[in-house]
């Protein structure tokens, strides 16, 4: 492979590694990061309880969009671009995503 085909595949890999969706392989925290196009960390594991997601600045405007989960689910968030929405949770799982972006989603286990 040469030095210039190896350098494009380089640059393809980090900028499909800058456009994934999560930030990693799951975490067990309360605190969610809403940040460009992803959220961290997901999937998540937490005790059941309130959760906080946080928007990271500068952000573009995101929302938090429940999907599934134990009945009734959390309220949405409305777009933002900073600041906090804090959910509380029941024991399952719940998916959810934001509205604005397609592929930016999360999961989150509470137990």
């Amino acid at each position: 492979m040469t030095m210039a085909r190896l350098a494009a595949v380089m640059v393809a890999v980090g900028v499909f590694a800058a456009c994934s969706d999560s930030t990693g392989s799951g975490g067990n925290s309360t605190n969610i990061t809403v940040g460009n196009n992803f959220f961290s960390p997901t999937p998540n594991t937490v005790p059941v309880g309130q959760v906080t997601f946080t928007w990271a600045t500068p952000s573009n405007g995101h929302n938090v969009i429940w999907l599934t989960g134990p009945a009734p689910l959390p309220a949405n968030a409305a777009t933002k671009t900073s600041g906090t929405h804090q959910a509380t949770l029941q024991a399952g799982t719940y998916t959810y995503h934001c509205s604005l972006h397609s592929g930016m989603d999360g999961t989150i286990t509470a137990q």
